[in-house]
């Protein structure tokens, strides 16, 4: 693999919008902007590299359909466990070369259908700090929390772990290390009460709570204590977020308004030692009402506070603390439009219907340091007044903090409907691949090639970048809750590792950081504790390990 740091820009037509939204009368006129960077090549190859798996069911299957990113097996390289509705999940083993094409090998799980079937969604996490990622899977019904192995085996531990897994209908989940935990704070989210009088209208289910019954660090974690967090809206996405940089997470929740009646968008607020508790109008939360899909997180502007991406059926918001809130009060404003993140129609296409939007995730897909944003798109199911042709969105981030859509020059703007995403470098090239999960057909995989040339020939190698691995010893051993500082001259990035958000998917394991064209970094981080690092300085176009109690980090090199 070609490891020499340098970049080529290239000059692209990226449009701001286009087909009938430039006479739609509300929008800027249709007009082609040719913007300095390189727009990522992403080839579709999921039959080739061995992923043939689809997500399907009925009514309570039009959301969910979510995937799992960790490394099973310790080789370093992402593995996949994705749900498939009706259809048994699948565990698919990355068997990809090194900057080759993707591979993927489907495994025998040895689980049965009380744990592969009704799947909507999954989640990687070190449940019980053994080294090895567990797997806790979403469900139509009992929930599962699967205890990781050597080799990608995996058992059913929810049981060992006093977990009930219950009767709902789960779409989202979150977890986080709390302050002297020795084991995860669990937060589930259910949709829709089916066995209530008059479901689905007004009918959504609470939401479910767990702090471990134990923190001792020779016990398993005991999760039989379930906590109500009651109102439930219907949730269809949440996060552990320190929005406040208060060094203490609160739990914030999207949700969907189709099915309940006075309900809004909610923030838990978690004091430790006690159950959770909404934030209040008072305390200065805006009540929002949207259709509320996925959630997504990144510090877009490195000055210590987070935005948050809510996508929906309709326009995308994108929320940013108001520069004019009182310290402790969580009172944010929309910044989509400006930033031109709406995201709220097909970009190509004949149709002028809005969109429907779920998974949501910034990540830097053309590593030219600037984050992007992609979001999952696609019809709940028939709904005829919402988009039946309604790509991906790939947003890619401008040097003047704003956004502009290159889904379609990317090749991401397939008739699918989207759902949820894992969104990682799958063959250890530097350059982010997207795995998505589509709702009645089969998923897709896309390589990232490199930047796509004007002339539509080869693409080329893209920005510098970083892979960043953290590690410490004891509980929380991947670091959940860290923050991780990348400085490359006068530019600062900010990554948080974190499990949550997105649609019903999540990833655990390198963290991924474009450079540009910098040639060197320093890294910081800031350990879930609060304490902070020394500086490592490190060379681009490296894997990176940290380990808490290293004096110097440790390049790996994959096979």
């Amino acid at each position: 693999m070609n490891r020499s740091p340098f970049k080529i820009f290239l000059t692209l037509p990226v449009l701001l919008l286009a087909g009938p939204l430039a006479a739609s009368g509300d929008e800027p006129t249709l007009e082609a902007r040719h913007v300095a960077m390189d727009v990522p090549a992403m080839v579709e190859e999921a039959l080739r590299a061995g992923i043939d798996h689809s997500y399907v069911g009925p009514w309570e299957f039009f959301v969910g359909g979510g995937a799992a990113g960790l490394d099973c097996n310790g080789d370093r390289k992402t593995d996949l466990f994705i749900a498939g509705g009706k259809n048994p999940a699948g565990l698919y083993v990355n068997r990809s070369a090194t900057g080759g094409e993707l591979k993927f090998e489907k495994v025998d799980t040895g689980l049965d259908d009380t744990v592969m079937t009704n799947v909507t969604g999954a989640y990687p996490i070190d449940l019980d700090n053994d080294g090895h990622k567990d797997l806790v899977v979403l469900r139509v019904g009992r929930n599962a929390i699967l205890k990781g192995g050597p080799g990608c085996t995996f058992t059913n531990a929810s049981r060992q772990f006093a977990f009930d897994g219950g009767r709902e209908w789960t779409t989202a989940f979150a977890a986080t290390f709390e302050a002297g935990a020795t084991f995860p704070t669990l937060a589930f989210g259910n949709y829709v009460d089916r066995s209530a009088p008059g479901s689905p209208w007004g009918t959504c289910h609470d939401n479910d709570f767990f702090r471990s019954q134990t923190q001792e660090t020779d016990s398993a974690p005991d999760y039989s204590l379930r906590t109500a967090l009651s109102p439930g809206y219907c949730a269809l996405s949440m996060l552990f977020t320190d929005w406040d940089r208060s060094g203490k997470a609160d739990l914030r929740f999207t949700n969907d308004r189709q099915y309940y009646r006075g309900g809004e968008e909610q923030l838990w607020k978690m004091d430790p030692d006690r159950p959770p508790r909404l934030y209040r109008s008072s305390e200065g939360w805006r009540h929002v009402t949207i259709w509320g899909m996925g959630i997504a997180e990144a510090d877009l502007n490195a000055d210590g506070y987070p935005e948050y991406a809510l996508t929906s059926m309709g326009d995308t918001k994108l929320q940013t603390l108001d520069e004019d809130a009182e310290e402790g009060r969580p009172v944010y404003r929309d910044v989509a439009f400006e930033k031109g993140a709406t995201a709220q129609r097909p970009y190509v296409g004949e149709a002028i219907r809005p969109s429907t939007g779920w998974h949501a995730e910034f990540d830097d897909f053309n590593n030219d340091g600037n984050l992007d944003l992609f979001i999952a798109k696609g019809n709940v199911e028939q709904m005829p007044d919402f988009a039946s042709f309604d790509p991906d969105n790939l947003l890619l981030g401008t040097f003047d903090g704003k956004f502009v859509e290159a889904g379609d020059l990317a090749g991401v703007d397939k008739p699918t409907k989207g759902r949820g995403a894992v969104v990682a470098d799958f063959n250890n090239d530097g350059m982010l691949d997207l795995l998505v999960v589509n709702r009645g057909g089969p998923a897709s995989l896309f390589r990232n090639t490199g930047g796509r040339a004007p002339d539509g020939g080869a693409a080329r190698q893209m920005g510098n970048w970083l892979e960043i691995e953290l590690k410490q010893k004891g509980a929380n051993q991947d670091a959940i809750g860290a923050r991780v500082s990348v400085k490359s001259g006068n530019e600062t990035r900010v990554r948080t590792i974190a499990v949550g958000g997105g649609h019903a998917s999540g990833r655990l394991g390198f963290v991924h950081v474009g450079l540009g064209v910098a040639e060197r970094a320093q890294i910081r981080v800031q350990w879930p504790d609060g304490e902070w690092s020394a500086p490592y300085r490190v060379f681009a176009n490296q894997f990176v390990r940290i380990d808490r109690d290293a004096p110097q980090a440790r390049y790996w090199l994959p096979e």
